[in-house]
């Protein structure tokens, strides 16, 4: 993946479809995965990645925190999408976490704790063991600064090709694509790492 020549090929790509980018990185992967953590529009790269390959593995690391709401659209997508389920969730129960550190605020010494327990250790767990070397997820631009930055295709710090097949899309678009295909979306998501919105999570940067 360190020969590819990224800044070409996300000009080569940006008008392409999200299916043609997914299928143009599964063509060049040798063990490709998704992540996922069922927040709002998680259901469009579910369903674009499925489509194309629909053994597709598919890492969900679940913080503990996730809304009643959001665990019963977690369910509903595995079922109605047939999803490669491979589950993470943190060391210690929440119930554990709770009666010692709570949720610290971003400013307590304690977030960064918080943080690798429930977010960085099941994560960079996952992908030691999968040892992917092409990650699809749904950034897109705008969301943060960071996620601004970057393209369709870019680097992870490790060397692993991370693939946004509707970075350029808008929510209009993608609420149109839902509506198309049919996909329920959901928005009572909680992120107990990011309080702000624009926050980036930890796992990009």
């Amino acid at each position: 993946m360190e020969n590819l020549n990224i800044e070409a090929l996300n000009k080569e790509l940006k008008d392409k479809s999200p299916s043609q980018i997914i299928a143009w990185a599964l063509g060049i992967a040798k063990n490709p995965l998704v992540t996922t953590n069922f927040r709002p529009y998680e259901v469009a790269i579910l369903h674009a990645c499925t489509k194309v390959e629909n053994n597709l593995k598919v890492i969900w690391c679940d913080t503990g925190y996730n809304t009643p709401k959001t665990y019963v659209h977690a369910n509903e997508l595995i079922d109605s999408l047939g999803l490669n389920v491979h589950l993470y969730v943190p060391k210690q129960t929440s119930a554990h976490r709770d009666a010692t550190i709570g949720i610290p605020q971003i400013d307590d010494p304690l977030h960064t704790l918080f943080t690798e327990q429930v977010k960085l250790e099941p994560f960079n767990r996952a992908m030691k063991e999968h040892q992917p070397d092409v990650w699809f997820t749904n950034l897109r631009k705008g969301q943060t600064a960071f996620r601004t930055s970057i393209d369709i295709l870019s680097m992870s710090k490790d060397g692993l090709l991370k693939v946004s097949p509707f970075y350029h899309w808008t929510d209009e678009q993608l609420d149109a694509y839902l509506t198309k295909n049919n996909l329920p979306n959901e928005f009572t998501y909680f992120d107990p790492t990011k309080v702000l919105e624009n926050r980036e999570c930890g796992l990009h940067s």
